[in-house]
């Protein structure tokens, strides 16, 4: 069995403790600073640490308006800050938690417009710059999607390819790109590898909602891991369950309305996740929750784990007096 003692992170929100903020969301005319979000971030450090949660995704706006063409003002905050980001930097490798960014969905490298393709490479550019300047090594990485397929998918993987190798090298060592549920499945980011050398995060989920070639999972979740090969880095991987309970709307079937398999469960599906894992268990990744119940949810599932599955419970070095408390809503 595999060395690695591997992460169980969530994004952003903590959803147990509302009282902590992930970044500064101030208005522009209020001044915000990246400053202000890693005071932020160093609150969080603590809960994490309280919390036995040793991964997680950075809000992709920490850095407030750094790329915003129309208020310059705000673009030198990373050059401010040098010194807050190395201390918050130092802090995460101390206590060894795993950061990542995922920017947001109008973040599209790939986009035929070329105005649009410059503004997501700009802020690609500042999430990239903010792990750099925190000294993070190659496990801090930038997850992206490839973006639209614009009626022709080849041309629009090689775009990427096209305009990620424009990149900084900064920026190009930081970009992974993981597959997703509607257009590029992993057929497609395993392309893109080849053409660029990008690593690839495997999305379970996305796997199970698009698949249009028939990959078999576990062949698929391998050829996603042996992407990391080389990279002084340990791969990561992302894990959902389907929210499969009925909604209610007037005017549909019985006044029912059937599940969007694509939509994250608030909780992690807990056999799932066993069964799942103990097929990629001598690689071990670490694993990015995207549960809607966030914090709540890797709390929940590491309870489950230590019920259903002692032996992942021990993989992953979870504290038992962290999380047998219940958490309040």
């Amino acid at each position: 069995m595999t060395k690695h003692t591997p992460r169980i992170g969530f994004p952003v929100q903590i959803l147990s403790r509302p009282d902590l903020k992930s970044h500064d969301t101030r208005r522009w005319s209020s001044d915000p600073h990246l400053r202000i979000s890693l005071q932020y971030l160093r609150e969080i450090f603590d809960y994490l640490s309280e919390a036995d949660i040793n991964m997680y995704r950075l809000a992709a706006g920490l850095v407030p308006y750094a790329t915003h063409p129309d208020l310059p003002q705000f673009h030198s905050q990373i050059e401010e800050c040098t010194s807050e980001l190395a201390e918050t930097g130092r802090v995460a490798r101390e206590r060894d938690i795993r950061l990542s960014f995922h920017p947001g969905q109008f973040i599209v490298l790939n986009a035929p417009d070329d105005d649009l393709a410059s503004r997501s490479a700009a802020d690609i550019e500042v999430q990239a710059n903010v792990l750099e300047s925190m000294g993070l090594d190659d496990n801090a990485v930038v997850v992206v999607h490839i973006g639209g397929v614009y009626n022709n998918k080849v041309e629009a993987i090689k775009r990427f390819a096209a305009r990620y190798s424009q990149l900084s090298q900064t920026a190009q060592r930081r970009l992974v790109v993981e597959n997703d549920d509607q257009r590029f499945g992993v057929d497609d980011v395993l392309v893109l590898h080849d053409l660029v050398g990008i690593r690839v995060v495997f999305d379970a989920h996305h796997h199970l909602c698009f698949n249009p070639s028939g990959l078999d999972p576990q062949d698929a979740v391998n050829l996603c891991l042996e992407t990391w090969q080389g990279w002084e880095a340990h791969p990561k991987i992302h894990f959902s369950s389907p929210r499969t309970d009925w909604g209610f709307r007037y005017g549909s079937e019985n006044g029912r309305q059937s599940p969007n398999w694509r939509s994250h469960a608030e909780f992690i599906d807990p056999f799932q996740f066993i069964q799942f894992y103990q097929s990629i268990i001598e690689v071990a990744p670490d694993v990015m929750l995207e549960a809607k119940a966030k914090d709540i949810a890797v709390r929940q599932l590491k309870r489950d784990l230590q019920s259903y599955a002692p032996d992942l419970a021990d993989l992953f070095v979870i504290n038992e007096e962290m999380v047998l408390t219940k958490d309040k809503a």
